[in-house]
């Protein structure tokens, strides 16, 4: 129930039937068939073999290639796991704003600066509370998993029912099979993205296999029945979707509020008004910080606890009393801050939800290809990496079926670059697509600088002084706060002026961080 909280809920179904309509069930059939399943048992082959290793994919990295890509394995997580966050909160704050008001009322009275403040101040006290949360993260996940399997179980159920009831009309017009055939044309490639974001996650439960009381055995069998429960939702889910909604004229905000008009919609069939709505809504908000307090707890194992002194910077190590990352909670703080404010200036709170989900569907899959690689990487070598469990008898073929995947991820990533759910070339698509590449760059682009940090650390005691971290700092805010601000604008040069500002001000950074510090041999 843990890797069901990360994997797969109901909005997650919600999503993809906005890009793709009923279409989207076909997708589900091809995606579970051809990639979880061989995804979440590769997970499973990879839990085995290194079952004694408390990290999850960055030690799966660095056994099967090195220190440094385990370092950067599991930064690239963590700041792929930013946004997802992010989004986590957002989604708080929706189902808490259901939950009080019963409508979607509420959105269009609250600024994009107030449903900004709200995520951070929900952020910020996940990262306080974290300690008491992660003590009791396993039962807050296991009652979350179950009550969001069951409501999706329920709508589907209560849906093909009211639908023999009613005489099997559907909104969905026409229904037939060509109706539940994708189009496979660009606007498909660039949202299979966000179909593999949908489904993966099953990797930030490997860090716990080693609690299980027969990691080898039970690890496998928990990946195998996670497949199967998703198998179920998405395609069952997809098709009760269609029952309430045209698929071929969906609501705008149908990723924002969809899962709760849906619920809504059963709510009047069954002549219960929002009761199905306001159940759901408590349900989506405990489901929700359940995924916060897993998501919090992974991203900081795999970051601190199971990186190599040799690249992470002492201060970013720095733990307290109770052995928490005080300065990798202020790390995250700070770029879960900043990926807010890049979307602060889009035109409504829905343009919001949508890039934050979108982006999701950018950087989620990029990570995810490590785990195809170090699959690829134990097939290898099976001599030197023994597993009790084996995916495909076969390593030749084993390691080409890592390899298509790694293929097919790696293409989802790279096209779901491409704004959705707006206008195409308009002005919204063209800031969209910038801050896309703004905030891929500054969060992967950071983790390649931490090893240089670190050798500064080793070479002079501090990595800079204090007037060179409050001139960094600074020029950095300020950098940010121009470019977003330019990208709020409507000047038709703005795209080379933030490409301008963004190289002087990493030119301005570098020339003060490249000096000596002022103070040498200090202790961090």
């Amino acid at each position: 129930m843990m890797a069901f909280v990360t994997v797969i809920g109901f909005e997650d179904i919600m999503y993809n039937f906005k890009n793709q309509g009923m279409g989207v069930i076909t997708s589900w059939v091809i995606m579970m068939f051809l990639y979880v399943i061989p995804y979440a048992l590769m997970v499973g082959q990879l839990g085995s073999v290194f079952n004694d290793e408390g990290g999850g994919l960055s030690s799966w990295i660095r056994g099967t290639n090195g220190e440094f890509l385990g370092y950067f394995t599991a930064w690239t997580y963590w700041a792929a796991s930013i946004p997802y966050v992010v989004d986590s909160a957002q989604s708080v704050i929706v189902g808490f704003g259901w939950a009080f008001t019963g409508s979607s009322d509420f959105q269009s009275h609250m600024p994009n600066s107030t449903f900004t403040l709200l995520t951070f101040i929900v952020f910020i006290i996940f990262i306080f509370v974290q300690r008491h949360l992660a003590n009791s993260m396993e039962i807050l996940s296991t009652i979350g998993g179950f009550a969001m399997f069951a409501m999706t179980v329920l709508f589907v159920f209560m849906s093909i029912v009211g639908l023999i009831k009613s005489g099997g009309h559907m909104a969905t017009q026409p229904m037939n099979i060509k109706t539940l055939l994708p189009k496979f044309d660009l606007k498909y490639l660039t949202t299979i993205g966000l179909l593999i974001y949908a489904v993966n996650g099953a990797e930030l439960v490997a860090p716990y296999v080693t609690q299980m009381k027969k990691p080898k055995v039970e690890f496998p069998k928990a990946m195998i029945t996670l497949a199967l429960m998703t198998t179920f939702l998405t395609i069952f889910g997809s098709f009760s979707l269609g029952i309430f909604f045209d698929a071929n004229n969906l609501p705008n905000d149908l990723k924002m509020n969809g899962d709760y008009y849906a619920f809504q919609a059963l709510g009047e069939q069954y002549g219960v008004g929002n009761l199905f709505m306001y159940i759901y809504a408590w349900t989506s908000v405990i489901y929700m910080c359940a995924l916060l307090a897993v998501l919090l707890d992974a991203m900081t194992r795999m970051l601190i606890s199971d990186t190599g002194k040799k690249y992470m910077p002492a201060f970013l190590r720095k733990k307290n009393a109770d052995g928490l990352p005080i300065n990798g909670y202020i790390l995250t703080c700070t770029l879960s801050g900043f990926i807010m404010l890049l979307g602060v200036f889009l035109p409504e709170m829905n343009d919001i939800f949508n890039w934050l989900l979108n982006l999701n569907g950018i950087i989620s899959p990029g990570v995810t290809c490590w785990i195809f690689y170090a699959f690829m990487r134990i097939r290898k070598n099976p001599e030197k990496y023994p597993s009790e469990y084996i995916f495909i008898k076969n390593d030749k073929f084993a390691y080409i079926v890592g390899l298509l995947l790694l293929l097919v991820t790696g293409a989802a990533t790279l096209l779901g670059i491409a704004p959705q759910d707006v206008e195409i070339y308009s002005g919204t698509w063209w800031y969209e697509l910038v801050i896309n590449i703004v905030a891929i760059f500054f969060l992967i682009g950071l983790g390649a600088l931490l090893p240089l940090i670190r050798k500064r650390e080793e070479e002079y005691g501090i990595a800079f002084d204090k007037k060179q971290w409050s001139i960094m700092i600074s020029a950095t805010i300020f950098a940010v706060v121009v470019m977003v601000w330019l990208g709020g604008t409507d000047l038709t040069a703005k795209v080379t002026l933030i490409v301008a500002v963004a190289a002087f001000s990493i030119l301005f950074i570098w020339l003060i961080g490249h000096r000596k510090p002022a103070t040498l041999n200090t202790k961090q």
